[in-house]
């Protein structure tokens, strides 16, 4: 798996306790950690996930 630049959530626990993000061309991938374990992460196509974030914003 290539490696993946995680910004940690702006919106969090203490420590390392919320979720990160890494954002390609084509995907986003979603991990609980910064270092995630590959079979933990989640992706979706970037419109997919806006959609989603628009759904949660309604």
């Amino acid at each position: 798996m290539p490696q993946h630049d995680w910004t940690k959530s702006s919106h969090c626990q203490e420590g390392e306790a919320c979720v990160h993000i890494s954002v390609t061309r084509e995907t986003v991938l979603l991990a609980d950690s910064a270092t995630p374990d590959p079979s933990s992460i989640i992706s979706a196509d970037r419109d997919a996930f806006a959609a989603l974030i628009h759904m949660l914003k309604k």
